[in-house]
């Protein structure tokens, strides 16, 4: 008898278990999907006006990888970094700027942070998220540099076809 009891409870303990972290689990995923603002084309199109998606230049300027991150950006989204590597480490930065993952978790933090309608069409959407990233959240409403913007541009248009 006493032995029905303890599998019982066991048993309840374990589902109680398996509950709480399906619930753990929908929250993360909810957050995760609420952290992540920029679509793949609109992070495609960052790249390429960006860098041409050039993964062979590590850092120019003081703005690394495909993304042209800086080391600010990174800090305000988080210091996000690839697996095994510590946010105080001498190297987590570049190390995530170069890595396209770590760089688009950290484009993605830094927009939930920073998102705002910076081309005032009472919308955010990808064209003010180039213009935060280039420009800085604080400077989004100025005008792009027209290479960058025409390019930028050229590729959403062209994704917008397909």
């Amino acid at each position: 008898m006493m032995l029905i009891k303890s599998v019982r409870l066991l048993l309840l303990l374990s589902l109680l278990c398996f509950v709480g972290v399906a619930q753990i689990r929908a929250q993360t995923e909810t957050e995760t999907y609420r952290k992540r603002p920029i679509t793949e084309t609109c992070l495609l199109c960052m790249c390429e006006a960006l860098s041409g998606c050039n993964a062979t230049s590590i850092c120019v300027n003081g703005a690394c990888g495909i993304f042209r991150l800086t080391w600010d950006q990174w800090v305000d989204s988080g210091r996000p970094t690839v697996a095994g590597d510590s946010p105080l480490s001498d190297t987590s930065f570049t190390n995530c700027a170069s890595d396209p993952y770590c760089a688009a978790d950290t484009l993605q933090n830094y927009m939930f942070k920073y998102g705002q309608d910076c081309n005032e069409d009472e919308q955010e959407d990808c064209y003010d998220y180039a213009a935060i990233h280039y420009m800085g959240p604080f400077n989004c409403k100025a005008d792009m540099p027209y290479n960058f913007e025409n390019i930028f541009r050229i590729c959403i248009e062209t994704a917008q076809r397909q």
